[in-house]
């Protein structure tokens, strides 16, 4: 995938998380990441194409060439009375990363602007070891693994089954 949004949000199932978008669960079909990434071409530009899973107890979204994780109303709504942690890649290589906590932004990192003190510790540790690599082609992956526990590689993402489906865009 050369742009994505992952999306870990703590606490929630699947069918809650796309209650909480306002999409309509029954209306959502299992398929796996191929499955998921085939069918995303078919998506409409005014709603987005997602497929969520369980990892631990967190709820785990993917959105091939999508970016409701990137979406500042979404993070306050979605972390509200929670954690949330999410990356994403456009297709011109524009990165972000954030972290909200219960309905706020606690860290917001876009490529070339930076990053706030609150993790600066974790940043300059991880800047150490992955210098050379944009936060997607790695430290994204480590600073969410850091905040949530979960170590995500290709496997990982492969071996899952994903509650699969469109909810609106946000206006």
């Amino acid at each position: 995938m050369k742009a994505y949004c992952f999306t870990y949000v703590r606490g929630l199932a699947p069918e809650q998380l796309v209650v909480r978008l306002g999409g309509q669960p029954e209306d959502f079909t299992p398929m796996t990441l191929e499955e998921l990434i085939e069918t995303r071409h078919r998506n409409s530009h005014d709603s987005a194409f997602l497929g969520a899973t369980t990892i631990g107890d967190w709820v785990f979204i993917v959105e091939p060439n999508g970016g409701l994780g990137a979406d500042e109303k979404i993070i306050a709504a979605l972390s509200a009375g929670t954690r949330l942690v999410s990356h994403f890649r456009d297709v011109e290589g524009v990165e972000s990363f954030c972290w909200g906590e219960d309905g706020k932004i606690r860290f917001c990192f876009i490529a070339g602007e930076g990053y706030s003190d609150e993790v600066a510790e974790t940043m300059q540790r991880i800047d150490a070891d992955h210098r050379h690599l944009y936060p997607s082609d790695g430290p994204a992956f480590l600073l969410a693994e850091h905040l949530t526990g979960i170590t995500l590689t290709p496997e990982l993402l492969e071996g899952f089954t994903y509650l699969c489906g469109v909810v609106p865009e946000p206006r």
